[in-house]
């Protein structure tokens, strides 16, 4: 579908992009990786038409619609949420109205007869088909189903766009492009401003309803759960893996350790033949060989090793005062606006040296209760920190504290002690403040790099109680790694506030849900909470839906049911019959997704990655397994509709 051939990007006087060549095909699912600053949103931008090439060609067929969801973007305010996401049907609207000024013109013509009225005819009929085929009647279901997956309510379909945050508009802006399904999806850090149901709910979409996929993401999880192609850019060039992340890791390693010695075998003659050069340079009977050996130089292709992976950095916190044996204690918490209630009667005690998270959808109040926490906000209840807690926060406002006038540099070089000082610039290297980046002012940086910045700062300050809310947003993938080991290695007591289940997994050991006005306590690690979800989930489904009781009756006494004894009973075996099919449906979900699995990694493997027969296998299986889960979905909304009417 996308042929990029010969593309050259010059950028500053640095070659970003150096004559690569690669083809984007229907149904691609890709991860651009590399270090930040590599070019990877670059590439999207070219790919989108927002950026020429210097030189090259990138072809995209006239007929290929391509969507792209930047990390930053304006967005327009004037519309409620569900007026705002319906423009993703504008090319529907307009053919809704041709259909009816072409019935509107046929309802006025008398030539039955005539050749231009089955024209006309003709036409009314084609637009029609294509109106049905695009999906013209069930638009509505399906842009509100979209909403709610990525974390709306139906209460906020009708509430104006300005009154949300930068990070929920940004989620109308993934709305409204998922609901186009361009031919090619391109998408740029689309989980820095979701929540993990939400991302969950991401994955699914584009494993069986998108189309071809490209994606920039530093989070681990997602691009392994969406992708099996990995396009690795480095030093200009491009490597391309017909594999998963994970695996592309392995594959990346040995190709490192391949060109480590194939840098070292040159180097190697590279200095024997200097050695030569110099040893004879000045003698005449060896003229013709030191000028022989001056070209072969001069003709060496020199291989290029990107810089070393400070990765591997061993990052640790400076050692803090001990403290009491609990240090955060809350009970009967609760926190309001006005008749608003964020969550009531939370309680729970963290021990010392206890990591946990804090999870749930975004607007239930995690970063809220982080806010009561470090006594930023009032509330009811008690809260209690320990004895001789000494507290470390990280807050995307914590950036805006930075002193402007000092460099990175001397940020850093002001809070550091002991021998730390001698590696600030390896710290600063691991954080992507690397060579010239370490002299630039803090007033000049962008609210991504203050951030690092912000953190870096944190992880050198003797604390004993961390709290991290979104620490690893601005991070990319080798970041996260410095500070997810510094943190297990970290002997005091951390609170995280993260979507990113690849950075929490082997970090907490317990997990604290914020849903529903409430804080639920979960032992365990992430992955092992949300596969707890995910059965609860489904016992609830195969639950018919208790009775309500009266307002101030007891337990047990139902609500009189207006309907008669023949309705009920007909109502009745109407849930049953909807809750089997569900039953049924998850099941058929199960095989399918099982079958995309054995079909995805038959396809990885390069004796199997152009078998045509199989594609389509892969394909139909998809579609089918699409297909299943509109027809769960709605299912799922006609049970809750039957049990309104049972209550």
């Amino acid at each position: 579908m996308i042929s990029v051939d010969g593309l050259t990007v010059d950028f500053g006087g640095f070659t970003l992009f150096d004559d690569i060549s690669f083809v984007v095909n229907k149904k691609d699912r890709i991860a651009l990786v590399g270090k930040n600053g590599a070019g990877k949103s670059t590439m999207l931008k070219i790919f989108a038409g927002l950026q020429p090439p210097a030189s090259g060609a990138v072809t995209i067929p006239k007929d290929v619609t391509v969507g792209y969801l930047p990390q930053q973007m304006k967005v327009a305010d004037g519309h409620t949420v569900k007026e705002e996401a319906e423009r993703a049907f504008e090319h529907i609207h307009a053919l809704e109205k041709e259909i009816e000024k072409l019935n509107n013109e046929l309802a006025e013509r008398t030539d039955y007869e005539s050749e231009s009225y089955h024209n006309l005819i003709d036409r009314l009929t084609r637009k029609t088909e294509f109106f049905q085929m695009m999906g013209g009647n069930n638009y509505v279901a399906d842009l509100e189903r979209t909403l709610m997956g990525l974390g709306f309510t139906r209460s906020d379909f009708s509430r104006p766009t300005s009154e949300f945050s930068g990070g929920w508009r940004m989620r109308i802006e993934l709305a409204k492009l998922l609901l186009a399904r361009p031919d090619v999806l391109l998408l740029d850090e689309p989980t820095n401003h979701l929540d993990i149901e939400s991302i969950q709910w991401l994955e699914n979409f584009i494993a069986t309803r998108a189309n071809a996929v490209i994606l920039v993401s530093h989070d681990r999880a997602f691009i392994d759960n969406t992708t099996f192609r990995t396009i690795e850019i480095e030093l200009g060039k491009i490597y391309d893996y017909k594999v998963r992340y994970s695996d592309y890791l392995a594959l990346r390693k040995e190709r490192r350790e391949q060109q480590l010695r194939a840098y070292e075998n040159q180097q190697k003659k590279i200095a024997d033949t200097e050695a030569f050069i110099e040893r004879f340079r000045y003698k005449a009977t060896k003229a013709v060989q030191v000028q022989s050996r001056i070209k072969q130089l001069e003709k060496v292709e020199r291989i290029e090793v990107d810089d070393v992976d400070n990765a591997s950095l061993n990052l640790k916190f400076p050692p803090a005062p001990r403290s009491g044996s609990y240090p955060v204690v809350i009970e009967d918490v609760a926190r309001r606006y006005g008749a608003h209630v964020v969550f009531e009667q939370v309680t729970f005690t963290i021990n010392r040296g206890d990591k946990v998270a804090f999870v749930g959808k975004n607007g239930e109040g995690k970063s809220t209760l982080v806010k009561c926490i470090m006594d930023e906000i009032t509330y009811e209840g008690k809260l209690q920190l320990g004895h001789n807690v000494k507290t470390g926060y990280f807050a995307q406002n914590q950036a805006q504290l930075l002193d402007e006038k000092l460099t990175v540099f001397d940020t850093i070089d002001y809070v550091a002690q002991g021998d730390i000082r001698t590696r600030i610039r390896d710290i600063l290297g691991a954080f992507m403040f690397g060579g010239e980046a370490s002299d630039k002012k803090v007033g000049v940086l962008s609210g991504g790099e203050r951030s690092r910045l912000a953190m870096i700062r944190l992880l050198l300050n003797p604390v004993n109680l961390l709290i991290l809310d979104e620490p690893t947003n601005h991070l990319d993938m080798r970041s996260k790694d410095v500070l997810k080991s510094a943190l297990k290695e970290f002997d005091g007591t951390v609170i995280v506030v993260s979507h990113d289940r690849e950075f929490l997994d082997g970090l907490v050991d317990k997990v604290y849900e914020f849903g529903n006005k409430r804080v639920t306590e979960h032992l365990g690690g992430i992955y092992e909470f949300l596969e707890r979800k995910k059965m609860e989930s489904l016992r609830e489904l195969e639950l018919s839906t208790p009775q309500k009781t009266l307002p101030g009756e007891g337990g047990g006494q139902p609500a009189p049911n207006k309907l008669s004894y023949e309705a009920r009973k007909e109502l009745g075996k109407a849930i049953r019959k909807t809750e089997k099919a569900i039953t049924e449906a998850e099941n058929k979900i199960a095989g399918l997704e099982k079958a995309v699995k054995r079909l995805e990694a038959r396809l990885a493997t390069p004796e199997e990655a152009s078998n045509a027969s199989l594609y389509n296998e892969y394909s139909e299986v998809k579609k089918e397994l699409s297909d299943t889960m509109d027809k769960w979905a709605e299912l799922t909304i006609e049970l809750e509709e039957l049990n309104t009417q049972s209550s």
